[in-house]
């Protein structure tokens, strides 16, 4: 890693009272708060702005559907193997300095894709795009376990989880309106210098660990049990790092996240296309029907904090059940409810209430919660490799499944067979999730 993205070096711990701690504490646990909230909200603004874009640049001949399968499979290979790798880095990383300049240049990707129309140069921008995105779960993550003590970070972790909610939602409805009127080009152009803008703030909020400010660690500052038994020094780290590769539980966590996964892009990839194509939607319609989908997803990826420390004191394995019965329903209800647009919507929102609460808790919280503290990047960056490479497959699967036909020169396209391919891979997570009911948190290692 180079020197600029590495943590700095611990400083001498600030003298003063319990009193004046908790108050610096408290304004630097805002600012990185809000940093990764709205920072990782931007981040999906510039990964959603092709979804958004397909049907135009297919009706255009810009694209094809294949090729369109292999963008949005390079940009999950890329993304996968990111998030492994930056998963990683992230444990050794000023995680301010690591997000925000991965962001700024997954912009500038963006801005290069509208200004583009070669399906190689598509395929190679959003390639290195999927790299620059890597750089954003993992990291905050990190962050939010430096920054918040055990007994704040289930509410704070569900609230982070929501944020890429609020990214859906600027695209579903603002980026999909200015394609809707000013074209392809103009989606991605515009996700772009909003999202550079984004990133030149996060520079500025997000912070490196709290000890290189002379701070303890959350839990001593907040009269918490230490999380920090021992010196936490490369050594220690690579330690966890290789520790929480031979964990089965960590295994079968990301399995059913990967399931999951397939579920949630088919969603975030297909959906919109699947409204415009089999139910007959104008693209401003089915942008606005998808906000659903976002705002239902915020909503759950709040509540699965608060309701699993509240309602289930902490156990995270019951809420997941209810979830993922959730998800399957509302996919049974999308597919093959009654035809109206306010059952879609009763669909979409509760199809994303689902995965914004198995998000929360596959991709990061409950196998993170069971890990040491000390390698939490490194159980994010395997569980998004896992779940990245299964997205990956699923756009390239999910693209050979949709049946393409063209009747008096009109394409149309049916989605009977790709539907059953993402109910069932919902089943399939719900089930490996259950497999780890029993798992203990891990006190040695």
């Amino acid at each position: 890693m180079l020197d600029f993205f590495k943590t700095r070096p611990d400083k001498s711990l600030i003298e003063g009272t319990p009193e004046k701690i908790r108050s610096i504490y408290k304004k630097y646990q805002w600012q990185v708060f809000l940093g990764l909230v709205f920072g990782y909200a931007m981040f999906y603004v510039v990964r959603l702005s092709l979804n958004v874009a397909k049907k135009p640049m297919l009706d255009a001949g810009i694209v094809t559907l294949d090729e369109l399968g292999i963008i949005g499979s390079a940009f999950f290979l890329t993304y996968a193997v990111g998030k492994f790798s930056n998963g990683f880095l992230s444990d050794y990383a000023n995680i301010g300095r690591f997000m925000s300049v991965s962001l700024g240049l997954s912009a500038i990707t963006c801005l290069l894709m509208g200004m583009n129309t070669a399906t190689f140069f598509f395929i190679l921008l959003w390639a290195m795009n999927g790299w620059f995105q890597s750089v954003g779960s993992a990291p905050s993550c990190v962050s939010i376990f430096q920054w918040f003590s055990p007994k704040q970070r289930g509410s704070v972790y569900s609230i982070w989880g929501g944020s890429r909610n609020i990214g859906e939602g600027i695209t579903w409805i603002l980026t999909a309106t200015i394609v809707s009127f000013f074209g392809w080009r103009a989606g991605f152009v515009g996700a772009g210098i909003a999202t550079f803008a984004a990133a030149i703030a996060m520079f500025f909020v997000l912070k490196d660990r709290p000890q290189t400010y002379g701070l303890p660690e959350p839990a001593v500052a907040y009269g918490e049990d230490a999380e920090i038994k021992k010196k936490v020094d490369p050594k220690e780290i690579r330690r966890a790092q290789l520790f929480i590769l031979k964990q089965p539980t960590v295994w079968l966590i990301a399995l059913a996240c990967a399931s999951m996964y397939i579920s949630r892009y088919a969603m975030s990839s297909w959906a919109v296309l699947y409204l415009q194509e089999s139910k007959g939607y104008s693209l401003i319609d089915a942008g606005f029907a998808m906000s659903a989908y976002p705002i239902a997803g915020f909503a759950g990826a709040v509540l699965a904090g608060i309701i699993s420390d509240k309602l289930f004191k902490a156990n995270r394995h019951i809420p997941t059940l209810l979830y993922g019965l959730a998800n399957i329903a509302g996919m049974c209800l999308m597919f093959w409810g009654p035809q109206s647009r306010v059952m879609d919507a009763v669909a979409l929102g509760l199809i994303g209430y689902a995965i914004g609460g198995l998000v929360v808790f596959l991709a990061g919280l409950t196998a993170c919660d069971l890990m040491p503290k000390t390698a939490v990047g490194a159980v994010k960056g395997f569980i998004g490799l896992c779940s990245y490479i299964a997205a990956s497959g699923q756009e390239i699967v999910s693209a050979s499944l949709i049946t393409i036909t063209e009747i008096d020169g009109v394409k149309q396209y049916d989605f009977s067979t790709a539907q059953y391919f993402w109910l069932a891979a919902a089943v399939v997570s719900m089930f490996l999730a259950m497999s780890v009911w029993n798992a203990k948190k891990v006190v040695d290692y």
